[in-house]
């Protein structure tokens, strides 16, 4: 039988001991916001003040500059807010994107890819004013960061019919029932007066989750939220227009570590169905199940997927089955056959309307052609509906009344919000990367757009200008652009170089295979120009550019990614 990590007297990592010693996540960080000595925190905070859904970062365009001249790094957090299901309203998006102008470096807004929004540039002094703002407007940033379950994605768009109602608001009760208890968050942020009765975590534990955790609630067919990539998802079963159960999946992830091959992506495991009434506890089960049994010793082996692999899915199957006290039932029929948002305007079950606008890597700002930041604090002003953000970086305008849909419309296009894009650009991704992650090994979001350009050239060039390839771009292999569930994906190795990933599918339930190592943008689009020739000639038909890749041989399927991704 597996040792329970937990339990095992291996050796645990610094951020075990982090977590044991920081008195449910409050560490120091009172005394570090005091100290004005440094726009940083110092230690254990560091990592402690990701629980609280910020990570310190530095602006990594100046560091060469910065050090020159014997300064510190331009030290700034970035904040991420907890949104599940992804609804804000109008008059909530006003503050955030005034807060966003007036005290943040960049005065930008970053949808991501967690259906939630983040703030970059954000100094220290200026903290607890957002955080505050984020209260009184009813929203938080709890547990969007470090070893928790972070924010619940749901298919988007709860007016378009009564599931998706239902979809969202089974987000929200997964979101809040696996929170943290701690009170440390409104204690430091909210000037809260601390309760003297002793803290407990009846869910994470004193020393939280071994690893970020990720879930997904999705109405088949429409995969719009990757949920291959999460550690624990949801697929709704329905019967008579109303969601009757779900099949749970578990397991899934895509970081990986360059040349590492104890690490792997990995797509989410079927365990079974469960009736609706069952749901917070087989979630509660899943959970604790990681908690006892996840590796504690070493954090890039730590996450779900690996810890079946030590246990084996039966294992894991039969401990979430005594937890809960149940038995799974055997999946029921489902499938999915689209991804990604469809741009542009549609009716919702009131007979109102809703505006998707697509939103190039998440990014709300102004540029010379598009005002997208001025143009939806615009609409905001005069829209008393919501704002949906989506799980591919979008944002929809819902619940528009007829009588304000041409309003709405003329704001749209007379701020450039409206445009026609390509299919390839709507379905491409990038991660944040440079210059704020810390991470980054090379560009994605602010090379992704001309590197678009270019292979829309080469799409016209054989006259497929009119397919869409998945296509994204990660800065580094930690997984936050999905590159590993694309047709086509980049994963940064240094400044300028990629590795270059073949042969997923439209629908994200296959990993594709790495095709070239170590090249430039300009040696990827030549490989590019001839993939992209090859499959306009050779295709069959309505073959899409994945499954042709696998087809002809170009690169192997990845059916058994623990053996099939490295070799």
């Amino acid at each position: 039988m597996i040792k329970n990590f937990k339990k095992s007297s291996l050796n645990l990592t610094k951020e075990e001991y982090i977590k044991e010693n920081s008195n449910y996540l409050r560490g120091t960080i009172v005394d570090d916001l005091k100290n004005e000595t440094t726009n940083g925190f110092s230690g254990d905070n560091f990592s402690l003040i990701r629980f609280h859904g910020m990570y310190q970062q530095d602006d990594r365009d100046l560091r060469i500059e910065r050090n020159q001249q014997k300064l510190e790094p331009r030290y700034a957090m970035m904040l991420r807010c907890r949104l599940p299901g992804g609804v804000i309203s109008s008059k909530q998006w006003i503050k955030i994107d005034s807060f966003a102008s007036k005290n943040t470096f960049y005065k930008t807004i970053r949808l991501t890819n967690r259906q939630t929004f983040q703030l970059h540039g954000i100094l220290k002094k200026n903290l607890k004013s957002v955080h505050q703002i984020l209260h009184k407007i009813g929203l938080d940033s709890l547990a969007t960061a470090n070893d928790v379950n972070r924010n619940v994605l749901c298919t988007s768009d709860p007016m378009q019919s009564e599931v998706h109602q239902e979809c969202y608001e089974w987000a929200q009760k997964i979101s809040n029932f696996l929170l943290p208890h701690t009170k440390a968050y409104a204690e430091i942020w909210l000037n809260q007066k601390k309760i003297l009765s002793t803290d407990h975590e009846p869910i994470l534990g004193k020393t939280y989750l071994p690893r970020k955790f990720k879930t997904t609630v999705v109405i088949p067919p429409h995969n719009d939220v990757d949920l291959y990539a999460n550690d624990m998802n949801f697929i709704a079963i329905i019967e008579n227009k109303k969601i009757i159960g779900f099949n749970v999946l578990i397991g899934g992830g895509l970081s990986i570590t360059h040349g590492n091959k104890q690490t792997w992506p990995f797509l989410a495991l079927e365990l079974g169905y469960i009736t609706l009434d069952k749901t917070l506890s087989v979630a509660k089960s899943i959970v604790t199940t990681q908690r006892d049994w996840g590796n504690r010793s070493n954090r890039k082996n730590a996450k779900t997927r690996y810890t079946i692999e030590n246990m084996g899915l039966n294992l894991f199957k039969k401990e979430v089955e005594k937890r809960s006290n149940i038995t799974f039932e055997p999946i029921r029929s489902y499938f999915f056959d689209t991804r990604g948002d469809k741009i542009g305007w549609k009716k919702d079950i009131n007979g109102n309307w809703s505006l998707t606008i697509f939103v190039q890597n998440g990014r709300i700002y102004d540029n010379d052609n598009q005002l997208l930041k001025s143009g939806l604090l615009k609409i905001a002003t005069v829209h008393k509906g919501n704002f949906r953000l989506t799980s591919n970086q979008n944002i929809i305008v819902s619940e528009i009344l007829s009588e304000n849909k041409n309003q709405i419309e003329k704001i749209a296009l007379s701020y450039g919000l409206i445009k026609n894009t390509s299919k390839l650009r709507e379905n491409s991704m990038a991660c944040v990367s440079f210059p704020t992650c810390p991470l980054a090994m090379a560009e994605a979001e602010r090379m992704l757009s001309n590197f678009i350009t270019e292979v829309e050239n080469i799409m016209l060039k054989y006259k497929m200008e009119k397919e869409i390839i998945i296509l994204r771009v990660s800065g580094c292999p930690n997984g936050c652009g999905r590159s590993l569930l694309a047709e086509i994906g980049l994963i940064g190795k240094s400044i300028g170089r990629y590795n270059l990933y073949i042969g997923g599918n439209r629908i994200g339930n296959r990993i594709p295979k790495i095709y070239k190592e170590n090249i430039t943008e300009k040696e990827i689009l030549v490989h590019l120009d001839f993939l992209i020739k090859n499959w306009s000639i050779y295709r069959k038909a309505n073959e899409d550019f994945g499954d042709f890749v696998i087809r002809k041989k170009i690169v192997k399927e990845v059916i058994n990614p623990i053996h099939d991704f490295w070799n």
